[in-house]
């Protein structure tokens, strides 16, 4: 769910037009990053939808799931990227959660989905360590720049900022203490894209 659809859905429930100000107080953030969310089409998190609902006193996870079709997604809960130099995948055990639609973009719920954890600070304030993410699978998946990714290089996986040019590959980090890495020529055949991070889950 986008910030603008939680301002929509919250005017909805309390059946009075929700300003900016009302959702930054609530979510203890300034007017300017609700503001730029919004202009970003940021997503909004569990953990955010539970704050607010603690702070107007509604329910809105119950309306989000009653009001929309529930999509079945594999989650791995062995299964780590890494923010920061690299995991190797040990186990692949999964099991089937269900999401409201809410979480998944409007023009591709037809898409697979999975769920794996991010470790590490690299992509922070973006994502966290421990966060949950919820990545989408197409048959075709292309870098658009700037994009998070989940990808395998050279075994290990991976979840960061990519942008590529004709002979190389840029992956960028949230966190300003890491360094920007390029990837060039023959080394980007080792790149391989698993899918793009599409939601944060903090809580589940």
């Amino acid at each position: 769910m986008k910030v603008k659809e939680l301002l929509d859905l919250i005017s909805q429930k309390t059946e009075n037009a929700v300003n900016q100000s009302l959702l930054a107080k609530g979510l203890g953030v300034t007017r300017q990053t609700i503001n730029n969310r919004i202009r970003n089409n940021s997503e909004i998190t569990i953990s955010e939808l539970q704050k607010m609902e603690k702070f107007l006193g509604i329910k809105l996870y119950e309306a989000c799931k009653n009001n929309n079709e529930m999509k079945e997604v594999y989650y791995y809960p062995e299964v780590f990227a890494s923010c920061g130099n690299g995991i190797i995948t040990f186990s692949e055990e999964k099991e089937v959660v269900s999401l409201p639609r809410m979480f998944f973009k409007k023009t591709s719920v037809s898409n697979n989905y999975s769920m794996i954890h991010a470790r590490g600070d690299s992509m922070s304030p973006c994502i966290n360590d421990g966060d949950i993410l919820l990545i989408e699978h197409s048959e075709n998946t292309q870098i658009n720049d700037n994009k998070i990714y989940v990808f395998c290089y050279k075994s290990e996986i991976f979840v960061k900022r990519l942008s590529k040019n004709l002979d190389e590959i840029m992956i960028k980090s949230d966190n300003p203490n890491y360094n920007l890495r390029i990837i060039r020529n023959d080394d980007m055949n080792d790149i391989k894209i698993l899918g793009q991070v599409v939601g944060i889950i903090r809580n589940i």
